[in-house]
């Protein structure tokens, strides 16, 4: 297939006005279909490829793919990094297990939420215009962050939370263009292959960093201004500094391009898409604290369902979905998308639960944190890089099966090990064996649904599945955390009451452990006879309750991966470097 652009053109190569034929080719830039679009993205969108060098235009793609890569490195680097400054967090804002889990819950879910809608935004109107836009409102989310304690001691956590969202919103216009501008810089199929698979490392790596950036940042910060809870904002400040450079690489360097169908903006699906993931969230958080069966949560969970058969109605009968629904019965579009949602699912029990459990019962500090990371996280991009050759070998089938039997290994690993005082080696063995998986599912699951669809369609696509990645983020914090304090509650209520504590000093211990904040009785020295020893002994029953929650979150991980490794094994067919496919009217994609 060739590298080069085809012919400008309005229709088609096959005469479809909306080029969904065979004849399409992949190489669909803005400029090539439309040369009229009057606001010049289009014409830029051809700038590199103007050049009859191809020297040159190799050399202005790998610039471009660098761009690209600083922009996603900078969004799926916020889901992880937080995670080694939640014992800070917790310590100078007072806040409770669920508050931790909204500091990443928040960013995750405006970003899930609001994925599909920018997908689409930047498809119509320029997916520069909108990336460069969504880096703005990012840096602006971060510098709020790290400012909420100067801004507000008393209303710091609100603050915090709600600039964690609007981080999440920038996040969601800037990173869908990443993917799709990739279909068009490389329209042909192996050259594709390899720039998805330097994407992917990026997108395993920046994950895989996050706790060791933050963790090197928190510690630094620690160690020239002494120990401090402070030390988490150095984080945000990061985020700044950072995201102001992808700001200005992108302004320069990329080429507009976008599809200026006359499809229009499905508003109303991304309403009713947002309230049926939001009002989920909500409830199993909420949940956590006041049980399933009340009044709150399960009106909740009712406007999540409503939300959610209201989205698909919407979704099956607008002319410009959001989500073409008829592309999820396509297995290569539809289980991919089921795979990443499993996969992101699951990282969230190594990279919130098992680094807060580091923090809290082994007592690492952020260096340490770091440290035990580092392994993953090389192998990690290691693993995504050689992915890209592999996936063009042995399929897409079998990559997903491997990656995903190497993540669920990882994870039964990681639980075994896993204690109080735990072993390094094995430790990062077991933890890189994870980062192996979830570098080698990344470059297929992305190969396989973007060549599922149209190029025109490629924003949608990039959408969705990294919407899928967001949501099982998302779901993974709220479900697993509830899983793991269900369990802390349970299991400490009977330690305590073995060690005879009454039911009032119970509640004081348990609310000491979801809050972070020490019992008053540890200092007052007004306890029982004994203190000493009965603190050591409910000190042991928290992290052994602790430490139950979190081996049921990962066995629950780690059969979620298997099991979307199976799908794949069984439903996925057709390799991804397959034209996309031709549908009857009834599935195919809608003009």
């Amino acid at each position: 297939m060739a590298e080069a652009p085809p012919e400008p053109t309005a229709t088609g190569a096959d005469g479809h006005a909306d080029g969904h034929g065979p004849g399409d080719g992949h190489a669909r830039i803005s400029s090539a279909r439309d040369g009229s679009a009057g606001d010049g993205s289009a014409r830029g969108g051809s700038a590199l490829t103007a050049s009859t060098d191809p020297a040159a235009v190799a050399s202005r793609k790998r610039l471009a793919l660098a761009t690209l890569c600083i922009v996603l490195f900078l969004t799926f680097l916020d889901i992880t990094i937080v995670s080694v400054a939640l014992a800070g967090i917790q310590t100078e804002l007072h806040a409770g297990v669920s508050s931790l889990q909204w500091v990443v819950g928040a960013y995750a879910l405006t970003f899930a939420s609001t994925m599909l809608l920018f997908g689409t935004v930047g498809d119509l109107f320029g997916r520069k215009k909108v990336m460069l836009a969504g880096v703005g409102v990012y840096c602006v989310g971060a510098l709020l962050c790290g400012l909420s304690v100067t801004i507000s001691m008393s209303a710091a956590l609100p603050l915090l939370l709600a600039s964690r969202a609007v981080m999440g919103l920038g996040a969601a216009a800037s990173e869908p263009g990443t993917l799709s501008m990739l279909r068009h810089l490389y329209p042909e199929y192996t050259s594709r292959n390899r720039a998805l698979g330097v994407w992917a490392a990026v997108s395993g790596f920046s994950l895989a960093l996050g706790p060791v950036i933050g963790g090197g940042l928190i510690y630094l910060v620690s160690q020239v201004h002494g120990w401090s809870a402070q030390s988490w904002r150095a984080i945000f400040f990061f985020d700044v500094v950072f995201g102001l450079i992808a700001l200005v690489a992108a302004a320069i360097v990329l080429p507009e391009n976008s599809d200026p169908e006359v499809r229009r903006i499905d508003v109303s699906g991304a309403v009713f898409g947002a309230v049926a993931l939001a009002s989920l969230i909500f409830a199993v958080i909420n949940a956590e604290s006041i049980g399933f069966d009340s009044a709150e949560v399960i009106a909740l969970l009712c406007v999540s369902l409503v939300a959610a058969v209201a989205f698909l109605v919407r979704e099956s009968r607008a002319s410009h979905p959001l989500l073409d629904l008829r592309f999820l019965r396509v297995p290569r579009f539809a289980t991919p998308n089921i795979v990443a949602f499993c996969a992101y699912f699951a990282t969230f029990a190594i990279f919130f639960f098992t680094a807060l459990y580091l923090e809290e019962v082994a007592g690492y500090n952020a260096g340490q944190i770091a440290e035990v990371f580092l392994p993953m996280t090389a192998l990690m991009i290691l693993a995504s890089l050689l992915a890209g050759r592999w996936t063009g070998t042995v399929g897409v089938r079998w990559s997903i099966v491997a990656g995903c039997a190497a993540f669920a290994g990882g994870l039964v690993a990681t639980n075994a090990i896993i204690s109080p005082n735990p072993p390094y080696l094995p430790l990062a063995a077991a933890l890189a064996l994870t980062g192996i998986g979830i570098g080698t599912c990344v470059v297929p699951i992305t190969s396989s649904v973007l060549a599922a669809v149209p190029p025109e369609r490629s924003g949608m696509a990039a959408s969705s599945t990294n919407t899928s990645r967001e949501v099982g983020a998302v779901m993974g914090v709220s479900v697993l955390g509830a899983i793991v304090i269900g369990k802390l509650q349970t299991a400490l209520v009977a330690s305590l009451t073995k060690l005879g504590l009454s039911k009032p000093l119970q509640q004081v211990v348990i609310g000491g452990v979801l809050t972070g904040q020490e019992p008053s009785y540890g200092k007052s020295h007004q306890g029982p006879s004994g203190e000493l020893k009965l603190v050591r002994e409910v000190i042991h029953a928290t992290y052994t309750a602790f430490q139950s929650g979190l081996h049921d979150a990962l066995y629950v991980s780690a059969g979620l991966v298997a099991g979307a490794g199976v799908l794949a094994a069984v439903t996925i067919k057709v390799n991804s470097d397959q034209p996309p496919v031709e549908l009857p009217e009834s599935v195919g994609p809608t003009s």
